[in-house]
């Protein structure tokens, strides 16, 4: 009997590359058996704030921290919903004709984000105002650009901000702002970071900040 040919760059039996069935395949196969985009959503947001509280428990104001604390936090937030939450993932990822970084790359630039990134900005220390932003934002952005999970990355990129602003003693970040033209925005900050040019990410994260101390005062 004649073997059947594989092809090693198929992904497609990969459990992060399957979708749940019923879902038109809009909601990733998840051990909850939702098909539903709208309440996906609502779960993964739901289940934020008891994590935030959680993972600000983990890790204080001295942590420095490392490429496995993103899978951890990865973890923590998705390991109910996906088999594969705080793992790097092994699929190809774009947004909007955007590619995201190739899945055999993940590994490496994720040793050289926390070798170069993370060990410079955490702790999350800094006094000034804009001495955070700009930490946050250089944080953030990388992560976005690399992509290192299936799902969630933006989601775990806002969790680390929040953390890294806990270090810094200021209050949970208030990313409700960042809707409609904002969001544009957000994304042309995210590609400029391509060019290592983090300024509109930090003004966004100015923005944010002031936000939050606001709505805290209130």
């Amino acid at each position: 009997m004649k073997k059947k040919k594989t092809n090693r760059y198929d992904a497609s039996n990969l459990a992060e590359a399957q979708f749940e069935p019923g879902s038109r395949k809009r909601v990733l196969k998840n051990m909850l058996g939702i098909k539903s985009k709208r309440e996906m959503d609502r779960i993964e947001a739901l289940v934020q704030l008891p994590v935030m509280e959680e993972l600000s428990g983990i890790y204080g104001k001295g942590h420095r921290f490392t490429a496995t604390d993103i899978c951890g936090i990865h973890k923590v937030w998705l390991g109910r919903v996906y088999e594969w939450a705080g793992r790097y993932r092994r699929v190809k990822l774009s947004k909007d004709g955007f590619p995201f970084a190739f899945p055999k790359e993940i590994s490496g630039l994720m040793d050289e984000f926390e070798r170069d990134v993370l060990k410079k900005y955490t702790p999350c220390r800094f006094s000034a105002i804009k001495d955070i932003a700009r930490a946050i934002a250089v944080v953030h952005t990388e992560i976005v650009l690399i992509h290192p999970f299936r799902e969630g990355n933006g989601r775990v990129a806002r969790i680390l901000s929040a953390l890294m602003a806990l270090q810094a003693g200021l209050p949970s970040l208030d990313f409700s702002g960042i809707k409609g033209k904002q969001r544009q925005e957000y994304f042309a900050a995210v590609r400029a970071g391509m060019d290592k040019n983090y300024g509109l990410m930090e003004k966004i994260f100015n923005a944010v900040i002031s936000r939050t101390q606001r709505t805290q005062k209130g």
